[in-house]
């Protein structure tokens, strides 16, 4: 007799286009002065095709509702308060006051005083960000093609250049060094450069007479001004952007631009070509007045350094460095400190065993704020810089995913955990409050529990295990291994894309386990696992399913595995070494290794790192010993695990493993291809679709279930609408 259904409550997670749909928050802007506090929320358009960002402010005494300050069609992103409080933001709206345009990604602003938001600067290239300094200064990246870099007038060759490429349709890049393409974007032929935001000069020169003439019979056209009205026009002054970071060409590196307090430099990482397609890395101060730039940090081999915050005197700035990973020897991840005229960096924080990230600075100059990866949690963390103690701040099951320090000390900062998505709180020494949010907390189907086992080596394995309502011994559920990515990350925040709650809410137990490699348990546990994938981080997955598996509310019999990216590595991996999963998914994963690593968009990293994994660890070579279907995905837009690797695993599935395709060419395993999907699945319709696949094919294999696929695939068998 079968067991009996029990209903279960309705929650976002059981109607997959309301979870799509649901609203999400992320990011993180303070004012200087600490009484401005903003993040963009994610909403699902009108057509449910794309997700629109508007910028929302927050009260941070807690008292005041949130309240949304910009809507356009584009969306908005970049949010950034300047000294006087004006809130800039990155958005290809339309400019009001053009016609006919073809809008571009633009700098906005919303002035302190409020109102309409006003275009500030727009160009053909657009603009990818904005930084701001605490007491003055607003910059932004924006690309620039190298024959403008060195002319009088970049921003005009530029723009000519872009207009003769399009013109002519030509879309040809030619490159020198090993950079060609970064995760989804090709690089080239333009590069990202540092702008200062600045007025444009007030001396205009004189108009000519068809100028004069034209401007009088638009002037004649418009409506009479109201007499009663002081004729004030836009008083925001025109603005100009500045090129500041000539002679980098295209190895400027955008991520982690740190403006000094009073703006009068800017702290960026330099990259090096050198010989055999490697690089070195550099931190290059540029100074805003003289549009120069130094090596405050010269690149040394073996050796990574990167910029972090500025100190609030600007003599000083947190900077990350560690030493680069080879085939035997995992990467560093370590903190210094950077005297701004010397250059000379000191080690600090020696007593972290964690891989910390510097947020910002105290308004004392004496500490500076950190997240660190922490036992499956994600704290902010104080170091003091003067004697080298480090405390810890939130003690939450919480992840910290941005932080700011208002003038008065208090943090305001973004956190998630698997129980609550992304939102915006207080921290006061020991209490955090959370924020009237633009959002609320979704309702969850179910309960997160914390795991542990001990792995054969006695070393101990924690993870997260989210069991679905009414999972017990009289109803155990199956159970899914969801193997996290990086390799060297935690299953630790919330996340939209590879949430548990979607196959929760469908009655299986997940298990979020964080094996060898896994950050937040100490720099050895990386070493674990580092250059021998195949060994301590299988055998940890391994011991800590065995030990979720005995549980009396977990039906242990009905297991399947699933993972992306370094995770879909471990499930081919896992398919090709045993057989007791019912059924396993792979998303963008590496397979053939020896192919993945001179293909991918970072060569010289894996170059680095690939020779203790070559033989030996590479899921191809045990094709033969697969004998689990699997679900393959992948998207041909991939560019850090290029699609030459979900290709090959699918013919090698049909043609080698140990369930090849019948005499009519048909197969157990199943390949869903996005032609122009990423590394991730973005799209609003292609997640919906990725979910439904995905619970369709485990569906199969562990109930039995036709599995009811999606009618948007256009196949015989999917659902009708």
């Amino acid at each position: 007799m079968g067991r009996m259904s029990r209903r279960r409550p309705e929650t976002p997670f059981h109607d997959l286009q309301h979870f799509i749909a649901y609203p999400r928050v992320n990011g993180l802007a303070l004012s200087p002065d600490g009484r401005r506090l903003a993040t963009i929320v994610a909403t699902l358009d009108a057509k449910k095709t794309r997700y629109a960002n508007a910028v929302w402010e927050l009260d941070p005494a807690g008292e005041a509702p949130a309240r949304r300050i910009t809507r356009s069609a584009k969306g908005e992103s970049g949010a950034a308060y300047d000294a006087a409080g004006n809130l800039y933001f990155i958005s290809a709206r339309p400019d009001p006051d053009a016609d006919g345009d073809d809008p571009v990604a633009a700098l906005w602003m919303v002035p302190a005083a409020g109102g309409e938001a006003r275009l500030v600067v727009s160009r053909p290239g657009g603009i990818s960000s904005v930084h701001t300094g605490r007491d003055g200064g607003v910059f932004v990246v924006a690309p620039l093609m190298p024959a403008a870099e060195a002319s009088d007038d970049p921003e005009k060759v530029d723009s000519d250049l872009r207009k003769q490429r399009k013109d002519a349709k030509v879309a040809a890049i030619l490159h020198t060094d090993a950079a060609v393409r970064y995760w989804d974007a090709d690089l080239g032929p333009d590069a990202p450069h540092l702008f200062a935001v600045e007025d444009a000069p007030a001396t205009e020169p004189e108009p000519t007479d068809a100028e004069k003439a034209e401007k009088a019979d638009a002037s004649d056209a418009a409506a009479a001004p109201d007499p009663d009205l002081p004729g004030t026009v836009d008083a925001a002054p025109r603005q100009r952007l500045r090129l500041l970071t000539r002679g980098l060409g295209a190895h400027l590196s955008t991520h982690g631009l740190h403006v000094a307090p009073d703006g009068s430099f800017v702290l960026a990482g330099r990259t090096i070509p050198v010989a055999l397609g490697d690089r070195l890395t550099a931190i290059v101060k540029v100074d805003v007045a003289s549009g120069t730039t130094t090596d405050l940090v010269e690149g040394v081999t073996g050796t990574d350094y990167g910029p972090g915050p500025v100190s609030p005197d600007g003599r000083r700035a947190l900077v990350v460095f560690g030493r680069t990973g080879t085939a035997s020897v995992a990467p560093t991840h370590e903190l210094g400190v950077l005297d701004i005229a010397s250059g000379i960096v000191t080690p600090i924080g020696d007593d972290l065993d964690q891989w910390a990230t510097p947020l910002t600075w105290f308004p004392d100059g004496d500490g500076v704020l950190l997240q660190a990866d922490s036992d499956g949690r994600g704290p902010l963390f104080r170091l003091n810089v003067a004697d080298d103690v480090v405390t810890q701040l939130t003690h939450d099951d919480a992840t910290y995913a941005a932080a700011a320090v208002a003038p008065d000390g208090t943090v305001y900062g973004v956190r998630s955990t698997y129980e609550y998505p992304g939102e915006v709180v207080r921290v006061d020494g020991d209490t955090v409050t959370r924020l009237p949010n633009p959002v609320e907390r979704p309702e969850l189907p179910g309960t997160l529990v914390e795991v542990e086992t001990t792995a054969g080596d006695g070393v101990r394995i924690r993870g997260w295990l989210a069991l679905p309502a009414g999972a017990s011994p009289e109803q155990p559920a199956p159970l899914l291994l969801w193997i996290h990515g990086g390799p060297v990350s935690s299953w630790n925040a919330w996340s939209w894309r590879w949430t548990p709650w979607a196959m929760v809410a469908q009655g299986y137990a997940v298990l979020l386990p964080d094996p060898a490699l896994s950050t937040g348990y100490g720099q050895d546990f990386i070493q674990r696992g580092w250059g021998s994938w195949g060994d301590a981080p299988y055998t940890d997955l391994m011991a800590i399913t065995d030990a979720v598996e005995a549980r009396d509310d977990i039906d242990g019999d009905r297991t399947i595995a699933m993972g992306g990216s370094f995770g879909g590595y471990m499930a081919n991996w896992i398919a090709g070494h045993t057989d007791r999963f019912a059924a396993i998914v792979t998303h963008a994963s590496l397979w053939a290794l020896d192919q993945f690593g001179p293909t991918t968009d970072a060569p010289y990293y894996w170059a680095r790192e690939m020779g203790g994994l070559m033989e030996g660890h590479s899921p191809h070579e045990s094709v033969g010993e697969i004998r689990t279907p699997m679900l393959v995905i992948h998207g041909d837009k991939d560019y850090r695990v290029p699609i030459g690797e979900g290709l090959r695993l699918w013919w090698e599935l049909l043609s080698k493993s140990g369930l090849p395709a019948d005499e009519k060419g048909q197969s157990p395993h199943r390949f869903l291809y996005f032609p122009d999907e990423n590394h991730w699945i973005l799209q609003p319709q292609h997640a919906r679709v990725w979910y439904e696949v995905v619970l369709g094919f485990i569906g199969e294999h562990v109930h039995g279930r036709t599995p009811t696929l999606p009618a948007t695939l256009g196949l015989r068998d999917a659902a009708t609408p």
